[in-house]
């Protein structure tokens, strides 16, 4: 195995189903999980969930495989504003292989980009995955 980075491509359908996903009019929770196909060395679509809290979603990520999260939320803000902001969720458990933790690392970037992401979060447990957690990230940004 050689030490230099893997940066996984994109999968071409994933890619236009984050862009669909990017636009939903649903006003539900709703996420997309992917994973790292290391054959072909791209991310792709895992499943998809509509109507799925945070504690619900902890529940389908796998403990000790890194996953990549798309996750539209409805938030309320403190003076009753409702938002639905699209967040990207790192789950990257302690204990995976360091060979696919990489894979994960170098591809987590790309794939970012791709989603025009901004709201980046990063897990080492599924049970750091609450409404609670998600809330607190998401109070840094007004």
């Amino acid at each position: 195995m050689s030490d230099s980075l893997v940066v996984c491509e994109v999968d071409p359908e994933l890619k236009e189903k984050l862009k669909k996903f990017r636009f939903r009019k649903e006003t539900d929770n709703a996420a997309i999980i992917m994973k790292v196909d290391k054959d072909r060395q791209m991310v792709v679509l895992e499943e998809e969930f509509q109507n799925i809290s945070p504690e619900e979603l902890k529940m389908e990520l796998p403990e000790r495989q890194p996953r990549f999260v798309v996750y539209s939320y409805k938030y309320v803000h403190e003076d009753g504003r409702v938002s639905y902001p699209l967040c990207f969720i790192f789950s990257s458990p302690v204990g995976c292989k360091p060979e696919q933790q990489m894979m994960y690392a170098g591809s987590k970037n790309r794939l970012v980009q791709t989603a025009e992401l901004t709201k980046v979060f990063e897990i080492r447990t599924t049970d750091d995955l609450t409404e609670a957690w998600l809330q607190e990230k998401l109070s840094f940004f007004r």
